[in-house]
């Protein structure tokens, strides 16, 4: 006769309730050719030679390992060219090569924003993220509802635009007050002064707790955390250690008939199957479709392509 404690030695051991993850498609690959008034010229010898709108700008680029196609003429003509401080090329100078304004306007479908040149090489604009831009309009036009967007680390808000032209009533985060302030001319250039935009100056981690405990939900959510940064008391993210708490945050935070999910992320040395993962476990439950690879943007005429960054986006449909 066998004890009841050494049957219960023999049970199978409870298996864990296994959540449906979403329906995975990985590596993919976001390619945008540029639009009117942004293209990649020309890339290599650690460099990428563009245009915005009327300015070509050379900028560094590691990734970008082969040599030039098009002459030294051509890099010559750039209007300006960014110079690192010793190995950092992150934080540094522009030298100018032809007078140039403070600012000056561009567009992406029909949207204008200015463009500024900045100590951290950039001009306002992440142009190979056009192929975001794209689908969470779509994916709001597709909702057929009024939909809530929460756009976290924002920068200069043409997201932001873009999901708010679309129909979205859109809430705007990031912790620099400059970059808040670009984002307000932005809308004044683009001339769309009624779009439902809150444009706030707050730490991304503490709004999204905040909203948690408010009860307040939104159907769509875009990340686009740098590697580190400082909110504006004074508080740290390093994207390594702050992300995983965060992107948990932000699924739950998704409403009960949520659109989509967007996470990018630049300048880390890390896989993007690290992102998936992570993505897939903060999803589980929710099934849908997640897919996760490079944004790529195409050289104009060489048709090369540059990888800028990692992403995972999810929807509920694909």
């Amino acid at each position: 006769m066998v004890s009841k404690t050494a049957r219960r030695r023999q049970a199978p051991a409870a298996k864990r309730r296994v959540r449906p993850r979403p329906d995975m498609r990985a590596p993919v690959m976001l390619e945008t050719a540029g639009w009117k008034d942004y293209a990649l010229l020309d890339s290599g010898d650690g460099r990428k030679l563009e245009r915005f709108g009327a300015v070509t700008t050379i900028r560094p680029e590691e990734q970008a390992l082969w040599t030039p196609r098009l002459n030294s003429d051509a890099w010559a003509a750039a209007d300006a060219t960014f110079v690192g401080i010793a190995e950092d090329e992150t934080a540094g100078r522009w030298r100018f090569h032809s007078p140039l304004g403070e600012t000056w306007p561009m567009r992406y479908e029909g949207i204008g924003f200015l463009g500024r040149f900045t100590s951290f090489r950039h001009v306002g604009l992440f142009p190979e993220q056009a192929t975001h831009w794209q689908w969470l309009a779509e994916r709001i036009g597709q909702a057929r509802r009024p939909a809530r967007v929460l756009n976290l680390f924002g920068y200069t808000g043409i997201a932001s635009l873009v999901a708010a032209r679309a129909g979205a009533e859109v809430v705007h985060i990031d912790a620099s007050r400059k970059a808040i302030g670009w984002a307000r001319e932005n809308q004044a250039a683009a001339k769309l002064p009624d779009l439902p935009i809150r444009w706030i100056c707050e730490d991304a981690v503490k709004f999204v707790a905040r909203e948690i405990r408010r009860g307040n939900r939104y159907d769509g959510i875009v990340l686009d955390p740098p590697k580190f940064g400082r909110g504006p008391k004074g508080e740290v993210w390093e994207i390594f250690e702050s992300l995983p708490e965060l992107l948990r945050a932000c699924v739950s935070l998704l409403s009960g008939n949520p659109a989509f999910l967007i996470l990018t992320a630049y300048s880390i040395r890390a896989s993007f199957l690290s992102m998936h993962e992570l993505a897939a476990e903060c999803l589980e439950g929710k099934g849908g479709v997640l897919e996760s690879g490079e944004l790529v943007i195409r050289e104009e005429n060489n048709g090369r392509a540059l990888s800028t960054s990692l992403f995972s986006r999810w929807s509920p449909d694909g």
